[in-house]
């Protein structure tokens, strides 16, 4: 039940522990472990990564950063660390199945398969695994043929916080969202400040002016949020974390928790205050109700719950409303929805029930299902797929309206190329009407030579994976892309650094074939050099500015996937200042590079830092010369000296 814990403040309100033995200064190990197993992931994953960087670093430092990053939704970095994991000798089974997963959630279906396809040889198969093998294969086929989906990030609300579940609403929409505050009570968990609902203008489908919300089911202690209403909007369904102190004991390896389990309270207009009353069928001492969604004739209310008697973790239950006004008991919406995984952010449009699940072969995380029908008869079960679905958790779909050519609405994902942790996308749906290709191929930088089967992936301007599909055995690959739409494609294959190009937006008339050709560096022969392009640093300063840091990330990726390689990592400056001075500078910035390197993931033993100054200049611009601007900057990079592969 992973997810129930990991979906930023939506199913637990977190744990508090009761220590029975610990000593009064623990050390750093003992220290990230409470952390870890209190699942205050944010805090944890900080000690295990210093933890990890010591000569002989423990199997298991590493697996916990890995997991704590895969807990806290941050992929790439879990992708780095469990990399790393399994190729230490003695790591845990669970590992590899993780590792498969965090590959998954960045997209790498045909890698993951490798791995689960490698820990079924190992150690079998069980239901989960086949599922996830099946996910993966059925994940290729759908990110390379989109559906006509236009998602956009709703920017002008969202933070580089958490807001999700939108609830449209006749003035605008509420939703959840984590409030920047610069004190108060904050979530082991994630760091943060706990959910809030807020409320936002709506015009079409963008979303403007946001706020939280003054009343008081926004003063409880905990999270609050999502909410829903019935039409009249004088009944709110509110999720949050029970605050009091009635919670779910909790025992693992001999120390006791507490768990702060949702609860389901409704609130009724009442002038201007609400009155709170308490769902039926709270237990929090037991089990966790929350996500609230009702029928369009009021007559059900659906919701999600782990209470007992269900097919898996977290199952979508309803309850029928009765004569006297109150619900009836909690029944189970049954198999065509619920599976042995979790089922949640159940809504409604018409007969049709859109939920998220993480219990089918789907593309990783929770993905959005849609099935017709009503209570627990429901049939056609069916994943949304590309891109409405992604590698990471995709959940609260909600439409807006429906007309002949399509539908609109929004979604809520923690998608690659988001602002912050879970966002508000708007999408609609209708097929566009002037095809945009990109056509290309990708070649060896040094021979010219073609590179088949490359490893293609499109982004958006937002970083956004878009569509990912392998090159053919003549190195050809092709997307289909929107207008008026900024892209960058990567190319990616083991044994070589990766290469990109940026496509600017464009707006045709007629359908266009726009056509590229991607350079793959080969990285594999000790003594190859080559220059990291676009890595820049402040006058006199040493620090990895974010522009910069992309770049880094990049190499991270091709020390990842090439774990035989060792490398030097040099800083150059140009000839003004004094040779001392510019000496320790450049040793400066060579080993914030590789610190920046080591803390995605990668082990400093394969690493090495040098500063060489002016020593090195690949220009006439020595001591003494005048030179342009440009000329002084040519000298001033950050190259790569493969030691080893």
């Amino acid at each position: 039940m992973r997810l129930i814990y990991v979906l930023v403040g939506v199913l637990l309100g977190g744990f508090l522990s009761i220590q029975g033995h610990a000593q009064e200064q623990p050390n750093l190990r003992m220290r990230a472990d409470q952390l870890f197993e209190r699942m205050e992931y944010a805090r944890a994953v900080d000690l295990y990564v210093r933890l990890a960087d010591s000569k002989k670093p423990r199997v298991g430092d590493v697996e916990r950063a890995a997991s704590s990053y895969l807990f806290l939704n941050q992929y790439e970095l879990a992708e780095n660390w469990y990399a790393r994991a399994v190729g230490m000798e003695g790591h845990a089974a669970e590992s590899q199945r993780n590792y498969a997963e965090a590959l998954k959630h960045n997209g790498k279906y045909t890698d993951a398969k490798k791995q689960l396809e490698a820990y079924v040889e190992k150690h079998g198969i069980d239901e989960i695994i086949r599922l996830s093998i099946e996910g993966c294969d059925s994940s290729i086929v759908w990110m390379a043929n989109p559906l006509p989906y236009l998602l956009k990030n709703e920017r002008n609300i969202n933070t580089d916080l958490s807001e999700f579940g939108v609830f449209p609403t006749s003035n605008g929409v509420l939703y959840a969202g984590e409030p920047k505050v610069s004190a108060g009570k904050r979530s082991g968990m994630t760091g943060e400040a706990y959910l809030k609902v807020f409320s936002a203008s709506r015009k079409t489908e963008e979303l403007t002016l946001s706020s939280m919300m003054p009343d008081n089911f926004n003063s409880t202690a905990y999270h609050v949020g999502p909410v829903a209403s019935n039409k009249a909007e004088d009944v709110l369904y509110v999720t949050r974390t029970h605050p009091n102190t009635e919670v779910e004991k909790y025992k693992k390896n001999g120390t006791k928790f507490k768990r702060y389990n949702l609860e389901l309270k409704i609130y009724r207009k009442n002038g201007d205050s609400w009155i709170e009353e308490d769902f039926a069928y709270n237990k929090v001492n037991t089990y966790s109700v929350g996500h609230a969604a009702l029928s369009d004739d009021e007559q059900t209310l659906y919701f999600a719950s782990d209470m007992p008697g269900g097919r898996g973790g977290v199952d979508v239950w309803f309850c029928e409303l009765r004569p006297d006004g109150s619900w009836g008991i909690p029944i189970n919406a049954g198999e065509e929805i619920n599976s042995a995984g979790d089922e949640m952010f159940p809504t409604i449009f018409g007969n049709r029930l859109y939920y998220s699940s993480d219990g089918f072969a789907g593309m990783g995380g929770l993905d959005i299902y849609v099935a017709e029908g009503c209570k627990s008869s429901f049939s056609k079960r069916k994943n949304l797929r590309y891109p409405v679905n992604s590698a990471a958790d995709d959940f609260s779909f909600v439409i807006l309206g429906e007309h002949q050519d399509g539908y609109q609405g929004f979604i809520s994902s923690n998608r690659i190329g988001g602002i912050g942790s879970d966002d508000i996308y708007s999408f609609s749906f209708k097929k566009p009407k002037v095809t945009i290709i990109l056509e290309g191929i990708t070649v060896n930088k040094k021979t010219n030579e073609l590179i088949s089967e490359a490893s293609l992936t499109l982004f958006d301007g937002d970083r956004r994976i878009v569509a990912k599909r392998l090159g053919d055995n003549n190195a050809a690959f092709r997307f289909e892309l929107d207008k008026n739409t900024e892209y960058k494609v990567l190319a990616e294959k083991s044994g070589f650094h990766a290469d990109s190009v940026n496509i600017i937006g464009v707006h045709p008339t007629k359908d266009t074939t726009i056509r590229v050709t991607l350079r793959l560096e080969p990285v594999f022969t000790v003594g190859d050099k080559f220059v990291l392009e676009n890595i820049y640093y402040d006058f006199d300063k040493h620090d990895i500015r974010k522009d910069a840091a992309v770049v880094l990330d990049q190499l991270v990726r091709t020390m990842r996937d090439n774990p035989t390689l060792k490398i030097e990592l040099s800083s150059h400056t140009d000839s003004r200042g004094t040779h001392s001075y510019n000496d320790k500078l450049s040793q400066r910035r060579a080993s914030s590079a590789v610190d920046y390197l080591v803390s995605r993931g990668i082990d400093r033993s394969r690493l090495v830092a040098k500063g060489y100054g002016e020593r090195r200049l690949v220009n006439r611009c020595s001591d003494g010369v005048k030179c342009s601007i440009e000329e002084h900057q040519a000298n001033r990079r950050t190259e790569v000296e493969v030691l080893a592969y």
